[in-house]
């Protein structure tokens, strides 16, 4: 992440090599969770970052670090796994309380075209997330853990 001067710019207090130290870790944390054909949570992958890498876990008391985790799956999907897979890796990352991704998934399929814009029925949320998970789940090879 750079500015318009090209100098590396701090989001969260973490630089950019920081930002890119977790999106690997992620994305690799969440293959794995693929191919076991499980889901996960924000507490469980926030764990397993500061295991990974050693950097500090986001706090997810502060609205600006749980916007800071959405920054993060953001950058794995958009740069890392959606360009080779066509996918959004995210939706393995349950909403805290919810059997689903969160709203920051559903935005980020509109703002990648996945989705129409405007509002989502809850119908229309959910069908779009268990194929986005079926199809990782199958795209890593665990097929019989489909979602139905």
């Amino acid at each position: 992440m750079r500015d318009k001067t090209g100098v590396g710019m701090m989001r969260s207090g973490r630089d950019e090599s920081d930002w890119d130290v977790l999106a690997t870790a992620g994305e690799e944390f969440l293959i794995e969770h693929a191919r076991l054909g499980r889901c996960t949570s924000y507490t469980e992958l926030n764990a397993a970052l500061v295991r990974r890498t050693g950097l500090r876990s986001f706090d997810f008391e502060s609205q600006a670090e749980r916007a800071a985790m959405g920054h993060l799956l953001g950058l794995i999907v958009r740069e890392r796994n959606r360009p080779s897979t066509g996918m959004m890796i995210s939706a393995l990352v349950l909403y805290i309380d919810g059997n689903d991704a969160g709203p920051g998934f559903y935005k980020l399929a509109q703002e990648l075209s996945e989705l129409p814009p405007g509002t989502l029925s809850p119908a229309l949320k959910e069908t779009f997330w268990v194929k986005q998970v079926n199809a990782l789940y199958t795209y890593y090879g665990k097929r019989n853990n489909d979602l139905t």
